[in-house]
Parts: C-alpha cells; structure tokens; sequence
C-alpha cells in the first residue's frame, strides 16, 4: 500500500530519520519546516517521492497551502507527524510571555492545525494514522523549562483526545515519549557523555513506522522510548 505522509517540522536527526524510513517504505511524504534552503537540500537527497514545502506550522494559511500542495503532488493524506517542538529553555521568572506563547504555538497549536488539515482525508480512505512526537516533558515538567514543558503536556493531552474522538473512525492517534537524549547527526563528539547514551533516530523512525503499520485489534496510544542505559 503506498501512503501519503506528512512530517510537520522535519530537521536534522530524528525529523530527517523518519522520512527516509518512510520512504523507504514506499510512502511518498511532505517535508514540512521554515527553512527552504534546508528542505531544498534535503529533498534533493530524497528523491522524487519528497516534496519540500517551506510553512510555518503556526499560520493556518501557510498550513492550508501545504496540504493543498500535497494533494495536489501525491493524493489524500494518510499519515501525519507532528514532530515540531518550540523551545523554551528558561524558568518562571526568565520567561516572557512572548517566549511561553511561541513554544506553545509551535508545539501544540501547530500539531492542532495540521491535525485539522489532515484528519478530513483519513475516514474516506482506510483510515490514517497522527503520531506526535513528545518529550520526557510531556510526563513530568522539566526544571528551567517551563514553557517547553507546558507546551508539551498540552500535546500530550491533544493527542489523547483525538485518539478517543477519532479513534472509532478508524484513525489511529499516537504520542511518543522520547524519554532522553537524541543522539546528534555529529554523533557524540564534543558531548561529555557516551554514544550508547542516546537514543538512536534511526531506531525511533523505526518505532513510527510500527506505529503506522500496527494492526487496529493492538493500537498504541503513549509509547516511551528510552535508551538502555538511562534510570527511570
């Protein structure tokens, strides 16, 4: 079965890992992210079942272009991921309520409107699947990070909602904790910690894609992901 996908918020790492898992595996996806250069160039390594879209995920005009322009390249869209996050590394009393709102614009209100462009093409085919991605944030608030946590114990709470609205529809709705550190494209050079201390995007894009492919009998609604090493 051939599916059309949408990453919302691709980057370097983990973002990058799920499109080339997901097109190895025949999809044909949309690159979502701000920077054209960067999505130009990653396209071109992709190959001709990528398409990059420049679009800020936080304008519902930008959005509704994005998804228009992949209808119009590859068909109804069948899987999303909401993988944007907005940085917000600062505590109560550092932040700026500019700051705190870009965060959650980024990460939850973003995942909302892309969630909307998307979920009107899922019933009508065979379903569909929205992953989000989330953090060790997303469980326990993270300390010098209270707009990063916030912004993602709102997704974690969209996302189980929209698993019990839409599951019945036969849309499977997912979030993935990523409990620890991605490893870097660079790898753990200029880091003070072990390789085997990440978790690998290769591996994590692998866990997406069961996600996608899991039998509707045996869905996952939260999955956590975590390196071996780490205590939890």
């Amino acid at each position: 079965m051939t599916r059309t996908a949408i990453i919302a918020g691709v980057g370097p790492g983990l973002g990058e890992s799920i499109a080339r898992r997901f097109i190895k595996e025949g999809c044909r996806v949309g690159l979502f992210a701000r920077s054209e250069d960067y999505l130009a160039e990653l396209s071109a390594e992709l190959g001709e079942n990528a398409l990059p879209i420049p679009t800020d995920i936080t304008d519902p005009d930008a959005v509704a272009a994005g998804f228009e322009a992949v209808r119009e390249a590859f068909g109804p869209v069948d899987v999303l991921v909401n993988h944007a996050s907005g940085g917000a590394w600062k505590g109560l009393r550092e932040i700026s309520p500019a700051a705190f709102e870009e965060a959650w614009r980024v990460s939850a209100y973003g995942g909302l409107l892309c969630s909307q462009a998307a979920v009107p093409d899922m019933p009508d085919g065979d379903g569909g699947t929205v992953i989000f991605t989330g953090a060790t944030s997303a469980i326990r608030g993270r300390d010098g990070a209270v707009g990063f946590s916030a912004a993602k114990f709102a997704v974690r709470g969209l996302a189980e909602s929209m698993a019990r609205e839409l599951g019945p529809e036969g849309i499977h709705v997912a979030h993935v904790v990523i409990d620890g550190g991605i490893l870097p494209p660079g790898g753990a050079t200029g880091t003070d910690r072990d390789t085997e201390e990440f978790l690998d995007p290769d591996a994590i894009a692998d866990s997406y894609w069961h996600l996608v492919t899991q039998d509707r009998s045996a869905w996952t609604l939260e999955l956590d992901l975590r390196p071996h090493v780490e205590e939890f």
